[in-house]
């Protein structure tokens, strides 16, 4: 064979591989059964925030990805809410008929997965390759170094295993999941805030509204302050409306780790006890923990410098004891967290204060509850309402984040088939009908979509909410909180107590307060461990000429009650 031959040879060689290059060698690698299957999933993740041929892309990809792993079972858990149940009844068969990858999703209590993942990261023994977790853990996760870094991982050995079209930049609150730097240690999959919720009918009805007016004084509308949602609160409660007795609040206050939750889901910041600053207040945070200009927690007792045991964090669980005693049904003693989710929909309430929008809606978002005879939905969420303690700068909100976490001790196979798991749960093919599903969006190309669009008005403000500058201002716990399992245990256990009238809601602070230091000064976390303030007399850390900020001191009167109409709400948030 001559050079020449040899030399055209060799053209045709490279002009075929240049030419599969320009072929997907994802297309090229699929087989009929795998190609089948991204036909049929593609049909039934309608609408997408992707056009199909962009999720034919994506799903050829996780399907190329994944066959170094076909064959293998990983295991995950999260808590039994609805975009959840999603995963585990739709999104585990989707994954292993496209990756060959069987995930196994455990549906668990809250409580438990916070159990499961603090025994993987203390046992060093794996229970699960990943975990959906709230982002509120994210500052325990930084101390313990104990979780995988996801910006290296992406980066470096799971560079591979990392979807292309991820697109983290689509991502509506990444900052939950980050570091003090910016790394990102826990991937969101879904979220919800908590806002107010009222029955918009009642709060329209001329009737009402000139019964409100004459009591009260001013108009029946969405409250501003604590002090107008008592008295819309008072006004329902006992009043018979449609031949029905209504109820003027609800909550939940069964005793367990939920009703820890109720109070470091911001309850404190909302009533004004932590500093102005975003996104938890600084140096004192929404859980009342200050921390020093290094990043170190220094206390949460008011004798340390925090506001756990402050006027204001005193006035606020004063305030939910006495609505929850007053102005809620007795079920509310019964209720959890979880049980609270579908309360809405018996009708009888008012409003909520603080109500979780995942629980709007039931699995499979076939009808939204509380709608009129013409569709039309009989309520509306709006911002939360604040108590006489808050100012302007401070913590506005809360949201919640399940997020998908790492731990250390997943490794190789396990850990990139996990990451692909994961990913999958997110990804842009999936993400609108998940949202569609169980209302927990973490994309703004869902929340942004002209089928969302079209429908704005079926979710009551939801959508205007999340499309607004203000979304960013509700927040979850952030990485201030040292240790998350272990102190959001006290929370409840200490609470509880004056729930049945046995301590006041100062002595349920002041314990509080005390056990949060006590375990906090026995901590000995690799990173940013916490290092005890000396204790001074309450006065000055309450003395403003000597400290600026929280804890603030006491406010004896009430404030002036406020509604809106939440026309001109929508029209803030827009």
């Amino acid at each position: 064979m001559t050079k020449k031959m040899l030399s055209v040879g060799a053209c045709f060689i490279i002009l075929g591989l240049a030419f599969a290059c320009f072929l997907s060698p994802v297309e090229a690698a699929v087989d009929e059964k795998t190609a089948a299957a991204i036909e049929k999933w593609i049909n039934e993740f309608q609408p997408s925030a992707f056009s199909k041929e962009e999720q034919r892309k994506e799903l050829e990809w996780f399907a190329e990805a994944a066959k170094p792993y076909r064959g293998m079972t990983i295991t995950s858990c999260s808590e039994t809410i609805a975009p959840h149940v999603f995963e585990h009844d739709i999104l585990t068969k989707a994954f292993q008929e496209i990756t060959g990858i069987t995930a196994k999703h455990d549906l668990i209590g809250e409580g438990d997965v916070v159990d499961r993942i603090a025994r993987q990261v203390q046992t060093r023994r794996k229970l699960y390759d990943v975990f959906i977790n709230d982002a509120d853990l994210v500052g325990w996760h930084l101390r313990s170094g104990a979780i995988v870094n996801l910006t290296e991982y992406m980066a470096g050995e799971g560079k591979a295993v990392t979807d292309p079209y991820l697109d983290l930049d689509d991502f509506l609150n990444l900052e939950f999941g980050q570091d003090y730097d910016g790394n990102q240690l826990q991937l969101p999959d879904q979220q919800f805030s908590a806002l107010y919720w009222y029955r918009h009918d009642w709060f329209n009805r001329p009737d009402l509204k000139a019964a409100f007016k004459k009591k009260y004084g001013y108009e029946l509308a969405v409250p501003l302050n604590w002090s107008a949602y008592e008295d819309i609160a008072e006004f329902f409660t006992g009043r018979v409306i449609d031949g029905k007795k209504r109820w003027g609040h609800f909550d939940f206050a069964k005793k367990g780790p939920d009703l820890g939750w109720r109070f470091t889901d911001a309850w404190l910041s909302i009533a004004g006890a932590s500093d102005k600053g975003l996104p938890n207040g600084f140096p004192v945070d929404d859980w009342g923990i200050r921390v020093n200009e290094q990043r170190i927690p220094v206390g949460a007792s008011v004798e340390r410098g925090g506001a756990v045991n402050s006027p204001a964090s005193i006035y606020a669980l004063d305030k939910y004891l006495t609505w929850a005693k007053k102005y809620a049904p007795p079920s509310v003693y019964s209720v959890s967290a979880t049980e609270m989710l579908g309360y809405a929909k018996g009708g009888d309430i008012a409003q909520f204060c603080f109500y979780y929008i995942v629980g709007l809606w039931d699995p499979g978002f076939h009808k939204p509850p509380m709608v009129d005879a013409a569709g039309n939905l009989n309520w509306r969420v709006a911002p939360v309402p604040h108590g006489k303690y808050w100012q302007e700068g401070m913590k506005v909100g809360y949201q919640d984040c399940g997020a998908w976490t790492i731990p250390k001790n997943v490794k190789g196979k396990n850990r990139d088939a996990a990451w692909l798991w994961a990913q999958f749960c997110v990804s842009k093919t999936v993400q609108l009908k998940k949202f569609l599903y169980g209302n927990g969006p973490i994309r703004k190309s869902s929340i942004f979509h002209p089928y969302v669009s079209e429908r704005m008005g079926k979710w009551g403000g939801v959508i205007e909410f999340y499309r607004s500058k203000y979304e960013k201002l509700y927040t979850d716990s952030g990485v201030n909180v040292p240790h998350y399992p272990l102190l959001a245990e006290q929370w409840w256990k200490n609470i509880g107590p004056a729930l049945n009238g046995d301590i006041t809601a100062e002595e349920a602070m002041n314990n509080l307060a005390e056990d949060m230091d006590v375990l906090m000064g026995k901590m000995r976390l690799p990173n940013y461990n916490p290092v005890l303030n000396p204790i001074m007399p309450k006065e000055f850390w309450l003395d403003k000429s000597k400290n600026p900020g929280a804890p603030w001191p006491e406010i004896k009167e009430r404030e002036k009650p406020k509604t809106m109409k939440y026309e001109e709400l929508v029209e803030k948030w827009k």
